[in-house]
């Protein structure tokens, strides 16, 4: 890059080669050498600066005090706005990188923008503008960054940095930033993204963002994806995704989010193929001693056309009882004017609406068209609240209609409140349902307010093979029910099963175990089933989907492998996605079935290996930060799950069983940085506890002063091996240890950490 301008600062130019010696090195991925760097720091290179990356200030969530205002330090900045841009077509991703820095300090900087490269050499036309101005850069190759890289963080004293040793790095010219003022740094390059079991793979590295003295702002990520190919499944194990596709070859994906510490990488994942169906697999298994982790996605091909698309039988049965009155049903009748807007010709379709008594549009199912959708929404606008709560009734009339097995069918059944008409009993009308339900129509429930029998409907939900939702009381019914059938409109193949075949072994249960979701499964145009669970035997496996496409029963065959042995942890996310779905699904047997001991045990077990706090576990994170004796963590347990077997309505019950629905479907399972978050039941608001850390595939707690490995036993913790930080054997480790080793050796103060079942002690 010559020719670039040059600083007039002769002082500057003369310590040049002294300020290779402060760089660090941005790698998020360690040791992975198709990893782009898309992200970078700001590093104050004034040799008589004592610098350390700026941290943000996170205050308990219920403070004793008010806060004092922290003093800024002399250097310190914050990330105002970070964008990712990218288009990603045929594995070649093209990438634009936006940072806002603002330096928050009270004198000016003299800094550096800095970011690794991978070693393979995956990265071209690589430019980089502050401000608009092109500045000079130099390339470092490993050995040279590690130098500079391990001398930096000896003169700073920063284990935090240490995470990122392992690769080449880029290195800008010195820029000043006056105190106060910004610097939006772009970035653009393109990359070689890899491609492993079919799924390509682009990761934008995020977690860097986590060094600023405040929040980010703003954090938006954009994805385009174009391949000669229909794209099938697009997943990422990090972030919620916003998903639009512009027909089987085209998707764009977006995640925006305010005010936020980004903890986790953007990782996302996509195939394509010509088939009816596709299906990839995903396998990790971290120790060869026990059952490893997989994850299969399976996805559709999109329909282009309303013709092609299979028929589905509709019925919305909604709550007109008079706590109904005001916003609330002008909201479910804008629901159902959204899902009689949406229907496809041929679709059958009828409403049913309840207080004490109950009516239907038809007496029986319609086909549908122009002509009965007009007469259905004059139907919808004479709709009016009043009376009590039938429940038990119109679900009753609803599911009676429903007398065709060759097509899918759904209940959309909305209620604000508790049966108080017909039978009130909540086993009762789950059975009565369940006798009712003659097709195996899916039911989706939807909770408005805090008033529902929150049990009853997910009872309800799981024995008719549906889910249910909470509609918060500042939130919006029709926005809710949209959502959902704009996802479950078109539907592709029902009742799916999934068989597993490795060497022979189809006997069910000899290949896989405890997979999650562990119903009926459907497939909807443009939506995907991620499913995850435990396997015994390793090898080639040779996967079979099958279920009813059009009425008619298909089959098709996919290849996979289920690794022996994980060298790192890469593909972690695939057991934290179990282990998420996992709890879920013991909250959820507790809540329906009741409590016993061995539950118990294991919804402590899983929480405090994995730093996945629940409601009932947060007690493992909590302030005193001392040990959790093992009879002492039960009774905790058994406590906290009183207040859910004592809630079958009501705001707790609501706030906790979306909790356990939002784990159920292993929402954002990404590793996350910093502290770990818990839903306070209170205040229905989720807040982070500072006494636990997930770093890797590692949870840490804060016990007694020191930052402990959540594996460690009584055993290795008798047998450490000390290593003073900073010292040559630190630094030793860091490079000899594999790729996960440094993100652990970076944890500030004393840490105890196992590391190819060795425990090793960090102290200052």
């Amino acid at each position: 890059m010559s020719g670039m301008p040059r600083k007039q600062d002769n002082g500057h130019l003369h310590c040049h080669q002294r300020l290779l010696q402060l760089a660090i090195l941005l790698v998020v991925v360690l040791a992975t050498p198709h990893v782009v760097m898309g992200q970078g720091l700001l590093v104050d290179v004034h040799p008589n600066h004592h610098y350390r990356l700026p941290r943000p200030i996170i205050h308990p969530p219920y403070p004793l005090h008010p806060p004092r205002p922290p003093v800024p330090p002399p250097s310190s900045y914050r990330i105002k706005q970070l964008e990712m841009n990218a288009t990603l077509s045929d594995q070649v991703a093209r990438v634009q990188v936006s940072q806002t820095f603002v330096n928050t300090g009270n004198r000016t900087m003299e800094v550096c923008f800095m970011f690794p490269i991978p070693y393979d050499g995956a990265i071209d036309r690589l430019t980089l503008l502050v401000d608009g101005k092109e500045y000079d850069g130099k390339l470092l190759d490993r050995e040279e960054a590690r130098r500079i890289y391990e001398g930096y963080i000896r003169r700073n004293r920063d284990p935090a940095l240490l995470e990122w040793m392992g690769s080449g790095m880029f290195k800008t010219s010195v820029f000043p930033v006056p105190a106060g003022a910004e610097r939006t740094v772009t970035l653009r390059y393109s990359q070689v993204c890899p491609r492993m079991g079919g799924l390509t793979e682009l990761l934008l590295p995020l977690s860097t963002a986590k060094y600023t003295s405040k929040p980010v702002e703003k954090l938006i990520i954009r994805v385009f994806l174009k391949n000669d190919a229909p794209i099938k499944n697009i997943y990422s194990p990090s972030h919620a995704l916003e998903v639009k596709r512009a027909g089987p070859r085209q998707a764009t994906v977006q995640s925006i989010q305010n005010n936020v510490i980004p903890g986790s990488d953007f990782r996302l994942m996509y195939d394509v193929g010509d088939e009816a169906v596709a299906a990839s697999l995903v396998s990790y298994r971290p120790l060869e001693n026990e059952d490893g982790y997989f994850m299969l996605l399976v996805s559709p091909e999109i329909k282009s056309t309303v013709e092609t698309a299979i028929r589905k039988n509709v019925v919305f049965v909604v709550d007109r009882s008079g706590s109904m009155s005001g916003k609330k049903i002008e909201q479910a009748k804008g629901a159902i004017r959204f899902v009689l807007n949406n229907l496809n010709k041929g679709d059958l379709f009828n409403i049913v609406v309840y207080d004490t008594e109950i009516e239907s549009f038809q007496p029986e199912m319609q086909r549908y068209s122009d002509g009965t959708r007009k007469e259905a929404l004059g139907f919808v606008d004479g709709i009016y609240a009043g009376g009590s709560t039938n429940i038990d009734g119109a679900l009753t009339v609803a599911l009676e209609m429903l007398k065709d097995d060759q097509n899918p069918g759904y209940v959309i059944f909305l209620t604000d409140g508790l049966p108080t008409a017909g039978q009130t009993n909540a086993n009762a009308i789950v059975a009565n349902a369940t006798k009712h339900n003659a097709v195996r129509a899916r039911i989706f429930n939807f909770g408005v307010g805090y008033d529902v029998n929150s049990r009853l409907l997910d009872k309800l939900a799981r024995e008719c093979f549906g889910q249910s939702q909470y509609v918060r009381p500042d939130e919006d019914i029709e926005e809710q029910v949209s959502r959902l059938y704009r996802r479950i409109g078109a539907p592709a193949m029902t009742d799916i099963a999934i068989h597993y075949d490795i060497d022979g072994l189809a006997i069910k249960g000899s290949v896989t175990n405890r997979v999650y979701p562990k119903d009926a499964y459907d497939l909807f145009a443009g939506d995907q089933l991620v499913l995850v669970g435990r396997y015994k035997h390793s090898g080639a496996v040779k996967l079979t989907v099958e279920g009813r496409v059009g009425g008619e029963q298909e089959k098709f065959d996919f290849k996979g492998t289920l690794v022996k042995h994980s060298a790192d942890s890469s593909r972690g996310y695939v057991e934290r996605l179990w282990t998420m779905r996992r709890i879920g699904e013991i909250i959820d047997q507790i809540d329906l079935e009741g409590r016993n001991e061995e539950l118990v045990d294991e919804l402590i077990a899983l929480s405090k290996r994995h730093g996945i706090l629940t409601p009932y576990t947060s007690f493992l994170a909590d302030d005193t930060g001392g040990p959790i004796e093992e009879a002492r963590g039960r009774r905790l347990t058994n406590e906290a799950l009183d207040q859910l077997s004592a809630a079958p309505d009501g705001k707790s019950g609501v706030v906790q069983r979306a909790a356990k629905a939002a784990l159920q479907r292993g929402s954002a399972a990404g590793f996350g940085g910093g502290g770990a978050r818990v839903l306070d039941l209170e205040s229905d608001r989720e807040v982070t506890l500072q006494t636990i850390q997930n770093v890797g595939d590692k949870t840490f707690f804060r016990r007694d002063g020191a930052w402990e490995d959540s594996t460690i036993t009584e055993k290795q913790k008798q047998q450490l091996n000390v290593i003073k930080r900073y010292s040559e054997e630190y630094f030793r480790l860091a490079r000899d240890l594999g790729r996960d080793a440094p993100q652990y050796l970076a944890l500030e103060g004393t840490v105890m950490v196992v590391i190819k079942g060795q425990a090793y002690q960090l102290a200052d």
